[in-house]
């Protein structure tokens, strides 16, 4: 669908702002839910792990090798063998529930299996940060209003261009909640599947 917004002068950087800002907001939905737990191992589940290396948080995967050489275990290979312990420390003190061990040269994290109320809670959590990331669009549409509410009041487009400005915020909006709600409708099937 082409752009009413793009083709207004005072309203080119604004629709392309905007987007981008839904888009980034969507694929930080996104990068969410590859972290969340399902049943199986998964290399994003430690996504969110921070390690303190010499004062800076690094994320483990920046650490050390990570793969999921089984479905139920993550494997860690740090590249530099000091950092054993503190990275097995950050993955168990990270609020995963994760319980990870070492031999001195490579952590190894089992996944157990997911309990229904597990399952249940993590797809309580998802939807929470799915709200989360639907209000955060929804507040990027109330900027753009403004910006053409602005434009309109500054006289720089019509009333009619005000209409279809709006109009397509509004498009773009839901556009964008449809996809983040049908993220979240995967991951839970695929959380909930046992």
């Amino acid at each position: 669908m082409a752009s009413a917004m793009a083709n207004m002068e005072a309203l080119k950087g604004a629709h392309r702002e905007l987007k981008a800002r839904m888009e980034k907001s969507v694929e930080d939905f996104r990068a969410h839910l590859l972290s969340a737990r399902t049943g199986r191992a998964n290399v994003h589940m430690l996504d969110h792990v921070k390690v303190d290396y010499y004062g800076t948080d690094t994320p483990v995967a920046q650490m050390g090798q990570v793969s999921t050489p089984e479905p139920t275990l993550i494997l860690v290979s740090p590249y530099d063998a000091g950092m054993v312990s503190a990275i097995e420390k950050a993955i168990r003190t990270s609020g995963t529930g994760l319980n990870p061990m070492t031999d001195g040269k490579v952590i190894r994290v089992p996944v157990p299996p997911m309990t229904e109320e597990r399952r249940k809670e993590v797809v309580k959590q998802l939807n929470k940060t799915m709200e989360d990331h639907k209000t955060a669009i929804r507040n990027i549409r109330r900027d753009g209003n403004e910006q053409i509410k602005k434009a309109a009041k500054d006289k720089l487009i019509s009333a009619d261009d005000e209409k279809r400005a709006n109009e397509e915020v509004q498009q773009l909006t839901d556009a964008e909640i449809k996809r983040v709600e049908e993220l979240f409708k995967a991951k839970e099937k695929e959380v909930m599947t046992v």
